[in-house]
């Protein structure tokens, strides 16, 4: 499993990818895996009121992953939000991502578990 972010012809870099580039409107015709990266986090948070099926509280947190070695531009980082696999996170934070197999339990909530993927990655602290 990859933890894809886009890039255009640029080298404007987003997550996760769009067809366009959201700074220049560019294809994003390239993309990159933030799975074997670490990053920092730049701000956290716990939710207490969170959907059908998934834990509460849960911590979410912002990381900023550095791409200087695949991107032209003036881009240095790329920032992902996610869930953190602990509730002890600070801003500095060092964190890498974690495949897990599901962020949420498939049978609460609306939709048909059949109906869409329930895997992706949080983030651990190192």
């Amino acid at each position: 499993m990859t933890l894809e972010a886009g890039m255009c012809a640029n080298g404007h870099v987003s997550y996760p990818t769009h067809p366009l580039c959201p700074e220049c409107g560019e294809p994003q015709d390239a993309t990159f895996d933030l799975a074997d990266r670490t990053g920092e986090v730049v701000t956290w948070t716990h939710s207490t009121a969170t959907p059908p099926g998934v834990r509460e509280p849960n911590t979410l947190a912002i990381v900023e992953f550095d791409i200087t070695d695949v991107s032209d531009a003036s881009d240095e980082f790329v920032r992902a939000l996610g869930q953190v696999t602990t509730d002890e996170v600070e801003t500095g934070d060092t964190v890498e991502p974690v495949y897990v197999e599901e962020l949420r339990d498939p049978d609460a909530g609306i939709k048909v578990p059949e109906s869409q993927d329930w895997d992706g990655y949080r983030w651990d602290p190192v």
